[in-house]
């Protein structure tokens, strides 16, 4: 199969990885000379193509491919810069391809599951209406109908892989619940080995065409329960606590970051685990091993 990876950062790497490594024919597009070599650096045979999903004119040097994962990112910043990337570079993407005498047959775009809003620590499915409460996930749930309407008009079947919150090498984050204050809230997760092990999941099997899919581990969890477990295994106190309400009467939080705190939803995989993934790592106690044994070395 041949796949191209726009956008091949964090998960993108992983993800042509992994398809390397199964013999499958993978070019990693970035926009510089050192995400190129660094795409590069990945695996014997995996190409990589400067291209810019912002710049219709520079995406003719995309790959053919049976099939595309649209994985940019907005580098972090606001809803306009996240609308220009997700939203007007995933159409440039759909449209040169759908333009094309042989298109691609599928996309993959990688959302997230902040589109789901606030659900007062209920669960959460695909069955479940979104409601974005930023203009971010506005933006994101917007980019969600490019990828499965937008896609279908050019023949071209998307799947939408929803993500939890990304975390692994170079993203454990150890020292904010290490060091606290920890405010209260449900996390929900996924390795970034078993985002990227999800999409090669969809893409191999042909599962989930015109749909989206959660991609989460196998076990939300209370962001202070989280907090003292990490604590005890790296062998520190546990550390201080602070309730929602506390953390927003303090003042100090722009109105994006108090709406954040105040949603809260736990994620279900049932659907992913329904259709055949096996995760790496199904909970957070398997995922943050070896950040917790590389902190507790660091302390000998």
């Amino acid at each position: 199969m041949r796949v191209a990876i726009v956008g091949c950062g964090y998960v993108g790497l992983a993800l042509a990885g992994q398809l390397a490594d199964r013999d499958h024919d993978v070019t990693g597009v970035r926009r510089s000379d050192a995400g190129l070599d660094t795409v590069e650096a990945v695996a014997e045979g995996v190409g990589s193509v400067r291209a810019d999903a912002t710049d219709p004119a520079s995406l003719a040097a995309l790959p053919d491919a049976d099939a595309v994962v649209f994985a940019a990112s907005s580098g972090g910043r606001g809803a306009e810069a996240a609308r220009e990337v997700y939203v007007d570079g995933l159409r440039n993407v759909v449209e040169e391809y759908g333009g094309r005498a042989s298109a691609p047959d599928r996309l993959v775009y990688t959302s997230s599951t902040g589109v789901y809003g606030d659900h007062g620590g209920a669960w959460v499915d695909e069955g479940t209406p979104i409601e974005p409460t930023t203009e971010k996930t506005r933006v994101l749930a917007e980019a969600e109908r490019v990828a499965l309407e937008g896609a279908a008009e050019h023949g071209i079947d998307g799947t939408v892989a929803r993500f939890a919150g990304l975390y692994g090498p170079d993203r454990y984050r150890l020292d904010r619940y290490l060091e606290g204050p920890v405010t209260a809230g449900y996390l929900n997760m996924v390795h970034r080995d078993d985002a990227a092990g999800a999409i090669r999941f969809l893409l191999e099997t042909d599962a989930a065409r015109g749909e989206p899919v959660v991609v989460v581990d196998d076990e939300p969890v209370e962001k202070h329960a989280f907090a003292d477990w990490l604590a005890d295994e790296c062998g520190v106190d546990r550390p201080e606590k602070r309730s929602k309400e506390a953390r927003i009467a303090a003042g100090d939080l722009s109105t994006a970051a108090e709406r954040r705190i105040r949603t809260s939803k736990r994620c279900s995989n049932e659907r992913l685990r329904g259709l055949g993934y096996e995760f790496a790592y199904p909970t957070f106690r398997e995922g943050y091993r070896d950040a917790v044994d590389e902190f507790r070395r660091s302390r000998e």
